[in-house]
This record gives structure tokens, sequence and C-alpha cells, in this order.
């Protein structure tokens, strides 16, 4: 086997963001953001800063061909405005 890599994890930390400039973002309403969240048709990734980004967190959603990242701090308020750009097909 190669050498591990440690990687830490903790379940119950939890930031929460307004969805709000997301939604935007991605060309949808609050409400159908959400729902659309909700029944798992948007997909999310949320990677945590490490080195010179530690404090800070970039979550990704992924819609139809849009992408949109925001980079938030542990309260959740984005340093910056969202990213958008377009989703490149994954090969199967």
């Amino acid at each position: 086997m190669g050498r591990r890599i440690a990687i830490e994890l903790n379940p119950t930390f939890e930031i929460v963001i307004d969805g709000a400039p997301i939604a935007h973002a991605l060309g949808l309403d609050k409400d159908a953001f959400f729902r659309l969240l909700a029944q798992r048709k948007i997909d999310r990734l949320c990677e945590r800063g490490t080195g010179e980004d530690t404090g800070r967190w970039r979550a990704s959603f992924y819609h139809g061909h849009k992408r949109v990242r925001v980079v938030v701090d542990r309260d959740g308020r984005m340093l910056e405005p969202p990213e958008v750009s377009e989703r490149t097909p994954q090969k199967r």
C-alpha cells in the first residue's frame, strides 16, 4: 500500500448560507431552488480550505449545465460574489 492520507471529518459541523444568490445565479427562483435541492436534483459539494485558505469553505452547486461556486467563512458569509460557469459534462 502507498502512503496514507489523513482526512479529518466532523459530521456535526454545519455552515448555513443564504440560498437566494445561488438560486439567482442558477436562473431559478428561491422556491424552485429549494424544492430541487430537497429532491436532490441539484448536486452540491463543499470543500474546506487548508493552508492560507483555512477558515474558508467553497460550496459548489450543479444544476443542468451550470455550476455555481461560493466561498464562505465559518459563519456562512459570502466572501466573494457567486462564480457561475458551464458545467463540464462527465464522461461515463
